[in-house]
């Protein structure tokens, strides 16, 4: 029991980590998208910069928002990984209730669903 906990104080910390990085990952980029001017947020500079313009700042702002919501997306497992970590069911899929692959944990400290669970949700056999 005391490793099990040893290797929960080590999971815990690189959750952590990888929660202060994503956190940095957002601040970074909210401060990014704040500094665009006004004009080409609104869209306003299109019509007088030309299409080109419009289209370039319009991919740019969709693709910070794709990844804003990525980073909290990703957030959130980190979290809820957390909160299992301290519950004491971290590393239970929470579809069969068996153990998450040791492998899968360690690429994806965050996962929730074993690998077999996870294809069936994906739609994989």
């Amino acid at each position: 029991m005391a490793k099990a906990k040893k290797d929960l104080k080590a999971v815990e910390k690189l959750l952590l980590e990888r929660k202060t990085e994503l956190e940095q990952q957002k601040s970074e980029l909210e401060r990014q998208s704040l500094g665009l001017p006004q004009s080409e947020v609104s869209g306003e500079q299109a019509w007088d910069d030309g299409s080109a313009d419009s289209g370039t700042a319009t991919f740019e702002r969709e693709r910070d928002l794709s990844l804003a919501e990525n980073i909290r997306d990703l957030l959130d497992k980190v979290e809820l990984a957390l909160e299992k970590v301290k519950g004491g069911t971290y590393g239970q899929c929470e579809s069969c209730r068996k153990p998450v692959e040791a492998a899968r944990l360690k690429a994806l400290p965050y996962a929730n669903l074993c690998i077999g669970c996870a294809r069936k949700e994906s739609g994989h056999r």
